[in-house]
């Protein structure tokens, strides 16, 4: 779907960047991006592969790990294509159709990702305020609906700033902050007045964004209350510890997430070198950290990826024996 061109644009294309003012540096910045890209790839497949290869794994905690790692994956593919483009082959040009099909994925993805986060809450704090419910509340099919619903909730929410954006007109050959397609980088080359599709995707990021960051305070606040409220200090600390891996996603999606609408929105001085990195970050950080986040903090995935790994060496030594034995 993402045709680049490096001819002169047309009235119908925007212009990606990556890094203003270190166009030379490029090839040496792919090199770390690079690395990120792998590293997201290969940890959220690991993660979503041990999980539904291991049984022990079926429980809805790691359920909602694997549609993060799934997320996670669509994010990362959602933006590579661009960013390799723009960094390898200067490949800056492209469509507006294109354009609107990426930022349409881009905030799909970003938004499920919150919600996704959100279902995690509730699973620590129904594992944590209350413990004796969590089977019978948490069940498979339960879990299932969640999903239903968290895909439904995506798509009315952004169906209205879809219509929005097709019915606005754009300059052409305007250069865009960052090497994908944003909304708000993007809403700012309006011919027309953008005033709907601006506070559109203003409130769309304060309902889904904001809603589901109270509820994941509101939601460890009980948890917390709960465990204070627990004598032994051994039971508080592996009560909290069980929250650790979660507390960690949420920090490093919100905070980055916070601080590039805060840079695109308040303040129009803002650098564009410093508005191109804080999109990388927003968008490359949780992918990379999740699965180390996880793998290192959770003894189950460790002891998992550890087994099937091992499982998978011996398999590879084993074809190797009997390859030899023939010849």
């Amino acid at each position: 779907m993402l045709i680049f061109n490096n001819t002169t644009s047309s009235s119908s294309n925007f212009l990606l960047t990556a890094f203003p003012g270190l166009e030379r540096a490029h090839i040496w910045i792919s090199i770390p991006v690079c690395c990120l890209y792998i590293i997201a790839l290969l940890g959220n497949s690991m993660i979503f592969f041990v999980i539904i290869i291991k049984r022990n794994l079926h429980k809805p905690m790691y359920y909602f790990l694997s549609m993060l790692s799934v997320v996670d994956l669509c994010l990362t593919i959602t933006t590579l294509p661009t960013v390799l483009g723009v960094l390898w082959f200067h490949a800056q040009e492209i469509s507006f159709k294109a354009c609107l099909i990426q930022m349409f994925f881009l905030h799909v993805f970003s938004w499920l990702e919150s919600s996704v986060l959100v279902a995690m809450a509730f699973d620590r704090f129904m594992a944590i305020c209350n413990p004796l419910k969590y089977a019978t509340v948490l069940t498979d099919m339960m879990v299932l609906v969640i999903v239903l619903v968290v895909c439904i909730r995506q798509v009315l929410s952004l169906c209205p700033m879809v219509v929005a954006i097709q019915t606005l007109s754009f300059y052409g050959g305007q250069e865009l902050s960052h090497p994908f397609c944003y909304h708000p980088d993007v809403i700012k080359y309006t011919r027309s007045n953008s005033w709907f599709s601006s506070f559109c995707g203003m409130f769309l990021q304060l309902y889904m964004n904001g809603t589901d960051l109270l509820f994941i305070l509101f939601s460890y606040i009980l948890i917390l209350r709960t465990v204070l409220s627990t004598v032994t200090p051994k039971k508080q600390q592996k009560a909290l510890s069980t929250c650790v891996c979660h507390i960690c996603a949420v920090t490093v999606f919100y905070v980055p997430m916070l601080s590039l609408s805060l840079a695109h929105r308040l303040s129009r001085s803002t650098p564009r070198v410093l508005c191109s990195t804080l999109a990388n970050i927003y968008l490359l950080l949780p992918p990379v950290l999740n699965p180390i986040i996880y793998s290192l903090k959770t003894k189950t995935i460790r002891q998992a990826t550890f087994q099937l790994l091992r499982s998978k060496g011996s398999q590879g030594r084993r074809v190797r024996g009997l390859r030899g034995r023939r010849d």
